[in-house]
């Protein structure tokens, strides 16, 4: 009988804290990384309010120094992009010779900064459809959704196939009751991710409100419809194409949702560094480099830039 895996979580937000809470739930033996929320996670657990049914984990293995943690099997990178910085420092003291690294990061990008530490060999991704929020210290808010989309990461874009790897990681996050799929093409998956983040990211901070006012709104829905109908074409240029429909099913799938922050919003209320050039500056130069220009992202990039709360 194989071994179940043991995980390291780095970053206990929003993303971290609810995949590692359902780990650790199921039974499997999960090590959390915190910042902030250090003492009070230590103390006090850490708490997921969530549409599929609230629950409290008393007792964390929480750390505040990534060399007192063991090596796992697998580390799961939950930081926003905008701290990738700290990896050059964190990843080295928690990846072992064995470890697998699972980056659950937006936008583009993430995974060449990590592969540069870690090396590409070991890389698995997962792209987020999640609606939770931190609402407070060691305190998760799921609202909706929670499926991980999985795939091996390729240097050269090229589609990775599905792995055994990658199907015992896949086992081990349903065994936790987290909903996930397998895609045997990363690259195109994480354009298909961008088809909604860079509307309804950047326009929720532009227009200052939340998704259903963004499809609701003719006007605000007409300018989101231009920066999917851009990303569609970027990553046709960039990548494979997206099929046709797809535009129209994450419209669909937005206006389902219940009135939703995106991270982008939140990070922008809060005063924190935006994922700016994870989901719009890498997406925009690499359409550049394949000779595609994206006029309306541009400007929304260029806006967003602005209004970037300081580092």
């Amino acid at each position: 009988m194989q071994k179940k895996n043991q995980f390291s979580i780095i970053g206990t937000g929003a993303v971290g804290g609810y995949y590692g809470g359902l780990l650790q739930r199921a039974g499997f033996d999960v090590h959390f990384l915190v910042r902030s929320d250090y003492k009070q996670i230590k103390t006090d657990g850490l708490r997921v309010d969530s549409v599929n049914g609230n629950f409290t984990l008393p007792d964390v293995q929480a750390y505040n120094d990534p060399s007192e943690m063991p090596t796992c099997n697998v580390v799961i990178v939950a930081l926003k992009t905008t701290a990738n910085a700290a990896l050059k420092k964190i990843l080295p003291r928690v990846v072992g010779e064995h470890s697998l690294v699972l980056t659950l990061q937006n936008g583009l990008g993430g995974e060449a900064e990590i592969a540069d530490i870690v090396g590409a060999d070991r890389i698995l991704a997962g792209l987020c459809f999640l609606c939770s929020n931190k609402i407070g210290p060691g305190h998760i808010s799921h609202l909706d959704y929670g499926m991980i989309t999985l795939g091996e990461y390729r240097a050269d874009g090229e589609p990775g196939g599905i792995s055994s790897r990658l199907n015992q990681l896949n086992k081990d996050l349903q065994a936790a009751n987290i909903p996930t799929q397998l895609v045997e093409d990363l690259a195109l998956a994480r354009w298909k991710k961008l088809v909604w983040n860079i509307p309804f990211n950047g326009m929720s901070v532009a227009c200052d409100c939340l998704t259903d006012e963004l499809v609701r709104n003719p006007e605000k829905r007409l300018i989101c419809e231009k920066l999917m109908h851009e990303t569609a074409a970027a990553s046709n240029a960039v990548c494979r194409p997206i099929e046709p429909d797809f535009l129209a099913k994450m419209i669909r799938n937005t206006e389902k949702m219940k009135p939703y922050a995106p991270s982008m919003k939140l990070d922008f209320d809060r005063g924190n560094p935006m994922e700016i050039e994870a989901i719009y500056g890498h997406p925009i130069r690499a359409a550049e480099a394949a000779g595609v220009n994206m006029p309306e992202t541009k400007k929304l990039y260029e806006k967003l830039k602005k209004l970037n709360p300081a580092v």
